[in-house]
């Protein structure tokens, strides 16, 4: 055998290589070879690189649009990086409306008319003929009405403002003078001796809150419309305000809910401005609590310590659901059951798979958790209640759940190989708990709220 005969051939065309190996000497070849395999493999890193630099992008960017940008394809993401002061509501929406779909060849379909809801007060407006059209043409004689051509619209009165004067009688004896006068008592309002109604407080508290219209515009929208000059600082003031007269009704929310026997909890970063001079915003966090269908209570920190979570969880002994974050240890009272949840662990298994296709452990793992996940659909479907959702979970969610090795290998190289056997193995013990099979199977609604 030759010594070209040994050499690991170059990706070429068989007659070609046999051809070059004629006219090329042996070293070469060899050399062009060894080339070509330096070249192969660091084509190879670099791919892979490339590969871990895009997911850590990706989560990079998910961290910092929020939950709801997980939905959003990386094209997406890249254009949220071009504009400026993009909202979370702005996110959201975009994470919500559906993704762009060819039209397929057929038959066009008519568009139907919306019906306006029957329980929005109708205004008539009643347009008559003209007048060369009330008499016959034929006769002479006044034509009759027989009936209208109706249409209706969705229609709006703009926002109307006015100045609200409050008359206060005062009263006094004519005749005994030595009684002083009498004057109606003030009405409570919201903030004492304002210029702002309390019904334009809570309109600006619920575009607030509701509509997500920040307060600087809201400033702006009232001297355009009124030529009354409010701060934002003004505005903001009523909102702490109303705040501090809801506390009482905030406490009383989450006394109901710790003397509940499941949480749910997450947390969400929030910008604080804190005038130290570093002309940035201090990054703090609403902590949220809440049970499905129930109430939420924010706890606002200014950290992600678990301080906040141990002082507010203080003396509850439920079952606690999270996402599987440190700062939930160690909460609690002395009988808490913590508990994982599925929808986060599926999200970085599905994100290893967005990012290794071939990654077969991790797909394997998404198809198991949706297997999961079509049990509990199917109980809602069929409005199972607590005892019926057990008895379903233990004949057809438990085989699955003990089919599921604890620590699944997951390739070496991926970023989040620690983080996915710890949720991995977090969401296994929780559903192997007495108690956990009544609760709802992920928490991803508090991501949604």
């Amino acid at each position: 055998m030759s010594s070209s005969d040994s050499i690991t051939p170059l990706p070429l065309d068989p007659e070609l290589l046999g051809q070059l190996r004629e006219k090329v000497p042996a070293p070469v070849i060899e050399q062009l070879t060894h080339h070509w395999r330096k070249q192969t493999e660091a084509l190879a890193r670099s791919q892979k690189e490339n590969r871990l630099l895009r997911e850590l992008l990706r989560l990079m960017r998910v961290e910092k649009y929020g939950p709801a940008s997980e939905r959003l394809s990386d094209q997406q993401l890249e254009l949220l990086e071009q504009e400026p002061g993009v909202s979370q509501a702005e996110v959201q929406a975009e994470s919500e409306r559906a993704q762009l779909q060819l039209p397929l060849k057929g038959p066009k379909q008519r568009p139907v008319r919306q019906a306006l809801p029957a329980e929005l007060p109708r205004i008539e407006q009643l347009i008559g003929c003209e007048p060369q059209e009330c008499v016959c043409g034929s006769c002479g004689q006044e034509k009759v009405v027989i009936g209208y051509e109706m249409a209706e619209q969705l229609d709006v009165e703009p926002a109307k403002y006015f100045v609200r004067v409050t008359k206060r009688e005062k009263r006094a004896c004519p005749h005994c003078p030595e009684q002083g006068v009498a004057c109606a008592p003030l009405p409570h309002r919201i903030i004492e001796k304002s210029l702002a109604s309390d019904r334009l407080i809570i309109e600006t508290i619920v575009n607030k809150y509701a509509d997500y219209v920040p307060l600087y515009r809201q400033s702006a929208i009232l001297e355009r419309d009124t030529g009354v000059e409010l701060s934002r600082a003004t505005l903001c003031g009523w909102v702490m305000r109303v705040g501090e007269l809801l506390r009482p009704l905030s406490r009383a929310m989450a006394e109901a809910l710790l003397g509940g026997d499941y949480l749910q909890a997450d947390e969400t970063p929030v910008g604080v401005q804190m005038h130290d001079g570093r002309g940035k915003n201090h990054q703090a966090y609403l902590w949220q609590y809440s049970q499905p269908g129930g109430a939420v209570i924010f706890d606002f920190q200014l950290s992600r310590a678990r301080e906040g979570p141990k002082q507010f969880l203080a003396n509850f002994n439920g079952i606690l659901q999270t996402d599987g974050y440190s700062g939930y240890d160690r909460v609690g009272g002395p009988k808490l059951i913590h508990a994982g949840c599925w929808a986060h662990a599926r999200r970085y298994f599905f994100q290893a798979v967005e990012a290794h296709p071939d990654d077969r452990a991790a797909i394997a793992l998404v198809a198991t958790i949706d297997e999961l996940f079509a049990i509990d659909a199917q109980a809602r479907e069929r409005n199972l209640g607590v005892t019926e959702r057990d008895q379903l979970r233990q004949q057809r969610a438990r085989p699955i759940l003990e089919s599921i090795p604890v620590w699944r290998p997951i390739p070496a190289e991926h970023h989040l190989a620690n983080s996915l056997q710890k949720l991995l193995a977090l969401g296994l013990s929780s559903f192997r708990t007495p108690g956990g099979p009544q609760k709802p199977f992920p928490d991803s609604h508090m991501t949604r709220r």
